[in-house]
């Protein structure tokens, strides 16, 4: 591959990312995912428990799930009428992963 088409695929990748970026640029909701990247990933965390480690409101927490969700940074898993938030490595983050790997492969083969 060819200088040019490693920036296209650079680029593409960072499109591919924006959202992720977005989602996870906000210092609250890296709090949220650092607790819940503290937790089972299996089992996750509802509202109430992520409020009560961030000391954050439950409708703040509300509205930065819902950001992180609709970003796919995170997921949710319903059990009756209870949401269970937690972080699954299938998530868009994964994203990120080639992102840093393609710039990898382009500044050691260009730099």
């Amino acid at each position: 591959m060819n200088k040019q088409e490693q920036l296209n695929l650079i680029k593409e990748d960072f499109i591919n990312c924006q959202n992720v970026l977005l989602a996870i640029g906000d210092e609250t909701r890296q709090s949220i995912l650092l607790v819940l990247m503290g937790t089972d990933c299996q089992t996750g965390l509802r509202v109430g428990e992520i409020t009560e480690q961030t000391h954050l409101s439950r409708p703040a927490v509300s509205h930065h799930l819902k950001i992180l969700r609709d970003a796919g940074v995170i997921l949710m898993r319903k059990e009756g009428t209870k949401n269970f938030y937690y972080i699954d490595v299938r998530t868009k983050l994964g994203l990120l992963k080639t992102l840093v790997l393609d710039i990898e492969e382009f500044m050691q083969n260009f730099y």
